[in-house]
């Protein structure tokens, strides 16, 4: 096996350990808050919380990993986000909590959008070519994805022993977070045995070079950034969470029921990540990104004007098909158009304002759920929309260098 295949397996398995810990918390943690007599307000702070960590973190990525080091950072985040399990395995008040979600990057959203995300997205394509760079981003995404199946899956276990074996759920839901954080520690583990080759040259003529960013690349990135920013605002109204927290409350659906519904959502999320490369290769990456995403977010627009359970899964579902074609692509796109020195400037910027947005719009989610139960999933779908015309509309004539005639 090859050095950059070697790092690129470890960084698969690492991210697949992490993922499946943040599949389980979206599906648990919005129902064990609840349980443990959190407010549908309280809730979205919390998540907020994490997501607020999540991109102060992100800051560090953007500015400081290339000097520290990024197998360095890579573990010092799976240290950190394992520490944010301790409120739930202890049980502190909710002011401790907050704190605690804060540093431990708690993630509710139920899907992979960590300071090591972004900071994956700039190692991977260093290890391959152009046109292979796709591809393997879309097969990071699908093993992302499989570990968040299988940990949405793994959410029922506590209902499950509760009913065989008679034990007490709160003590059950306890363990699982134990798990939780030693998922992230053995991640941590793994990035040790990375090779010298991921990091960025400190000598010679990159040794100057390596934090420099180009005009012109500040001026791609800030128009990426911002059109990101629309469609991070909607996605943070729609945390695993805070969905099927709304599936409990409006359709009476058990833990395990969840478990086994957002097992299915990640793994369509997964398949879809190999037909967006597949797509992409035909049509380009803006086109992909948008004529997938827009009617995924027309069909959870309709979800809460359907009466019957089974209609409303059934659209999410149809939902979850397509929206995350774009992840692959989007990441792919935005390594393309920077130099490869830039890359963890340009995922670390874009990859921010999308936390600092999620985190704002978690910290609202429950209160409009209170406003109105279901104002989530309409206001989300809505901004998803505009930003998928707006980023037509900017960048349909900017193209990779895969797609360059010639």
């Amino acid at each position: 096996m090859t050095r950059p295949s070697r790092s690129i397996l470890l960084i698969y398995i690492a991210a697949w350990l992490r993922s499946f810990g943040i599949g389980l918390l979206g599906v648990v943690l919005g129902v064990f808050l609840y349980r443990q007599g959190l407010r549908s307000s309280q809730i979205g702070f919390v998540i907020a919380a994490g997501l607020a960590g999540a991109a102060l973190a992100t800051v560090f990525v953007t500015v400081r990993a290339e000097r520290v080091g990024r197998k360095k950072t890579l573990f010092g985040l799976s240290l950190l986000t394992a520490f944010g399990a301790l409120p739930l395995i202890f049980g502190f008040d909710f002011p401790a909590l907050m704190f605690l979600a804060f540093v431990g990057m708690l993630n509710g959203m139920g899907t992979d959008r960590s300071a090591s995300f972004a900071l994956e997205q700039a190692v991977i394509p260093g290890l391959v070519s152009d046109k292979q760079r796709t591809w393997t981003l879309s097969w990071y995404n699908l093993v992302l994805d499989s570990g968040g199946a299988l940990g949405a899956l793994a959410a029922g276990i506590p209902l499950l022993e509760q009913r065989l074996w008679g034990v007490d759920l709160t003590a059950s839901y306890r363990t699982l977070f134990a798990g939780y954080a030693a998922l992230n520690l053995m991640s941590g583990a793994l990035y040790l045995f990375l090779p010298r080759d991921i990091e960025i040259p400190s000598t010679g003529l990159l040794a100057g070079k390596r934090n420099l960013v180009s005009p012109e690349t500040k001026s791609v990135v800030t128009r990426l950034a911002g059109l990101f920013a629309i469609d991070s605002l909607g996605g943070g109204l729609l945390s695993d969470a805070l969905v099927s927290y709304w599936f409990f409350r409006r359709f009476g659906l058990a833990e395990s029921t969840l478990g086994v519904l957002f097992f299915a959502v990640h793994l369509l999320n997964a398949l879809s990540h190999l037909g967006a490369a597949f797509i992409a290769r035909r049509i380009g990456l803006v086109k992909t990104m948008v004529f997938t995403h827009l009617p995924s977010s027309l069909f959870l627009i309709a979800v809460p004007f359907v009466p019957s359970t089974r209609w409303a899964v059934l659209l999410f579902l149809l939902r979850e098909a397509l929206v995350e074609m774009d992840v692959p692509t989007r990441q792919s796109y935005v390594a393309a158009v920077v130099r490869p020195n830039e890359r963890t400037f340009a995922s670390g910027v874009t990859n921010l304002t999308r936390n600092f947005s999620w985190a704002a719009a978690s910290s609202i989610a429950g209160f409009l759920m209170q406003i109105a139960f279901s104002a989530p999933l309409l206001v989300g779908g809505s901004l998803k929309i505009i930003y998928d015309l707006l980023l037509y509309r900017a960048f349909r004539h900017v193209v990779p260098p895969e797609e360059k005639p010639g």
